[in-house]
């Protein structure tokens, strides 16, 4: 189930948003300010985030900024303010979409899954000439293959797939372990040294792209 995190200062448009969006399965997450909404996404992940702008404290473009320092999920404003200006401005902060209040049920709908078809991963991912294919289980770079355990595919996988956002050990366990398992973060840590090793050993540039993410865990930067 897709999770969507909605942010409003306004409880009832959370409302009636979880109200067309629960029928459609997806799982709604409920954040009252900016700071709540960040606060939740340095602990959770998300799907998707419907962010409103006119809050007060922090506004959705002060929020859209700050999250995007440290996450690439999907974002769409949602907004009474619908002057061209205001668009072009959310969407330079990094927002994906943008819609006016008041909107229409099943555009926001269609929004929202055309956002999700274009950001589900592909079974090949081409990074500067580095190759992960989920079809055939392998990576190569400039034609040279290198040989990766299972975990260590689906880590790298993860990580192509999701440049740019960082993930903490605990997020990278329950993705590729599950939730029901006792390994621990030092395993992560194992894990990531050996595709380092692996892939300097083909001279592919990874201290420039997976990086540590001090006191939290890693991402794939581009």
């Amino acid at each position: 189930m897709r999770k969507i995190l909605l942010v409003d200062d306004e409880s009832r448009m959370i409302d009636l948003l979880s109200l067309y969006l629960k029928p459609r399965g997806y799982k709604c997450m409920k954040a009252y300010s900016g700071k709540e909404a960040i606060d939740f996404l340095e602990k959770e992940t998300v799907d998707l985030i419907l962010l409103d702008i006119m809050m007060p404290e922090m506004d959705g473009w002060t929020t859209c900024k700050q999250i995007r320092e440290f996450s690439s999920v999907p974002i769409i404003m949602l907004t009474a303010r619908d002057q061209k200006g205001d668009i072009v401005k959310g969407l330079n902060l990094g927002a994906d979409d943008y819609i006016t209040k008041p909107f229409d049920e099943n555009e926001l709908i269609a929004r929202i899954e055309s956002i999700f078809r274009r950001t589900t991963h592909s079974s090949s991912v081409e990074f500067k000439q580095l190759v992960w294919d989920e079809d055939v289980r392998e990576v190569n770079y400039k034609e040279n293959k290198i040989s990766l355990t299972p975990k260590e595919f689906t880590l790298i996988g993860l990580l192509l797939n999701n440049r740019n956002r960082v993930y903490s050990r605990e997020q990278l366990i329950e993705k590729i372990w599950g939730v029901d398992t006792n390994t621990e973060g030092r395993t992560i840590d194992s894990h990531i040294r050996n595709i380092r090793d692996k892939l300097r050993q083909v001279d592919f540039p990874i201290d420039e792209h997976l990086l540590s993410v001090w006191g939290i865990g890693y991402k794939w930067v581009d």
